[in-house]
């Protein structure tokens, strides 16, 4: 095994503050291309075969990574697609946003180009972090819902390579109908795999995401407890993308509980989710062919590179300085006491009502009566 670049990875979350929110993205996630050959039910960026022609080109895309690199805190960024694999000059990029200081994440389909030999040349151009994707606690429910047989087997394969190589492992999974009773079995499957993330994601209807069935608001609730009685056994750590909700839940689970009964890890566990990270809030998006969005699953166009500026707009835009203020958040949102560490899925609310700072339409909390929760 070689030598491991999780702590790398993990520093750069532990330095980042709710000032810098204001200013830089944690998180920059750049779709590198479009093309993929897998065929996904829930597919956001609905991924075809081959590139996009108007794609940015190698000049364009190092452009971009460089002006990455200008944000005051410099943003981890996230090489994703379609499947990043497909672009030729994929490791040239890596090579490129490790020059320029920036922290290197990859995330590849389950294809043949995943090869143990493609990953250790992404380790050596500067990736130090690896997100596989595993949607189902057997082959049947993730090959389905990845639309090829084989997929849950790969996907294993990459992630023994990817534990191997020592790379900062994150397992993506997606909620829906599909697999919403297979919570439990997929924490355990996970146990041994020597992950340092679980990322849990709640269906976005975009996309080819827009044909499968979210869950019930009252069954988020059902999963939460779950995953907050798992994040306190299981050897990774676990959060949830597009449920900012969950932070709520844990924080109201803990402040029920009588004080000597809150062990020192939930208390750990809980400050990591108070930070507040979300849509257009120290999460930013680039497209392949260069459209700045707030977030993969929030499709409002703030721009496009390199014609506008990414630090500018992650800045100065409305859309991103409005979803930093949750004061602007409307119904329930706008007067919970969590607004500040949840606010809701923009991305969510924006897909069903068409407003981006509506309510949270799959959360079933209300609080208007106490003085908001903030993270600082």
């Amino acid at each position: 095994m070689t030598q491991s670049t999780a702590p790398q990875f993990t520093q750069r979350f532990a330095d980042y503050s709710w000032k810098d929110i204001q200013h830089s993205p944690l998180m920059l996630y750049y779709e590198v291309t479009q093309a993929c050959d897998l065929v996904c039910k829930h597919c956001r960026a609905s991924a075809q075969p081959s590139a996009h022609p108007e794609e940015l080109s190698s000049d364009e895309a190092q452009a971009l990574i460089r002006e990455a690199s200008l944000f005051p805190k410099k943003p981890n960024i996230v090489f994703t697609g379609g499947d990043p694999l497909k672009r030729p000059d994929i490791f040239d990029l890596i090579a490129f946003a490790k020059e320029c200081g920036l922290n290197v994440a990859l995330t590849p389909s389950a294809t043949p180009l995943a090869t143990a030999s493609a990953l250790k040349r992404a380790k050596d151009a500067g990736v130090t972090a690896l997100g596989v994707s595993l949607d189902g606690a057997d082959a049947a429910t993730h090959d389905a819902f990845r639309g090829w047989q084989g997929s849950f087997d790969r996907t294993m394969e990459i992630l023994a390579a990817g534990r191997d190589l020592g790379f900062y492992l994150q397992v993506n999974t997606t909620i829906t109908k599909r697999n919403v009773g297979q919570v439990e079995a997929m924490a355990e499957l996970l146990n041994d795999q020597g992950i340092h993330m679980w990322s849990v994601f709640f269906l976005v209807p975009v996309g080819r995401g827009a044909f499968e069935q979210r869950i019930a608001p009252e069954e988020y609730e059902q999963v939460f407890k779950i995953l907050w009685e798992q994040a306190q056994t299981r050897p990774y750590a676990i959060k949830t993308t597009e449920a900012p909700h969950y932070r709520r839940f844990v924080l109201e689970e803990l402040r029920h509980l009588p004080e000597e009964k809150v062990s020192p890890r939930a208390v750990q566990l809980a400050k990591r989710l108070t930070l507040g990270v979300g849509d257009g809030k120290g999460i930013m998006f680039v497209g392949h062919t260069g459209e700045i969005y707030p977030a993969g699953f929030l499709p409002i166009q703030c721009g496009r590179f390199p014609k506008d500026s990414i630090v500018k707009t992650y800045q100065e835009h409305e859309v991103f300085r409005a979803l930093r203020n949750p004061n602007l958040l409307g119904g329930k949102c706008g007067v919970c006491r969590y607004r500040y560490v949840c606010g809701g899925s923009r991305a969510r609310s924006y897909a069903v009502t068409g407003d981006y700072l509506a309510p949270e339409p799959d959360c079933v909390f209300f609080s208007d009566t106490e003085v908001p929760f903030q993270p600082y």
